[in-house]
């Protein structure tokens, strides 16, 4: 067997407790800051949709986090930020889409990073080291 894969369940560990990790910040700033779901609230209501949806970022941002982080479900908390993420660049981000930054990067970098990093945790799985390895 190759040593490429021997290392592949720590790459899986290693990538949930980064997007997991990084997630979840987000998760504990919208509980600290109540007026983010307001602003969410409206922003879903100007698009035609209930508001009742805006909670849903506390299923993506602190509820998917702690499944992947844990191990539990990851691929289902993975599609669970996927989700989160296309909703928050829909929502907030779209005017971004074809900006830079002011050192040149791509505006929408950081959300990109938690789609992709979404989307790798639902496709890859939690790998062994996970309490339910999936």
């Amino acid at each position: 067997m190759s040593s490429i894969y021997k290392t592949e369940d720590l790459a899986k560990l290693i990538l949930r407790l980064t997007v997991g990790g990084l997630m979840l910040f987000y998760g504990i700033a919208k509980i600290v800051n109540l007026q983010t779901l307001e602003f969410i609230k409206n922003q879903l209501t100007e698009l035609g949709m209930h508001p009742v949806m805006a909670y849903g970022v506390y299923v993506g941002e602190i509820v998917a986090p702690l499944l992947i982080i844990i191990g539990i479900y990851s691929r289902f908390g993975g599609l669970l930020i996927t989700i989160n993420m296309l909703f928050a660049i829909a929502l907030v981000h779209m005017h971004e889409l074809l900006t830079l930054n002011e050192h040149g990067g791509w505006q929408l970098e950081v959300q990109l990073f938690y789609l992709v990093g979404g989307l790798l945790i639902l496709l890859l799985g939690s790998g062994r080291y996970a309490v339910k390895p999936d």
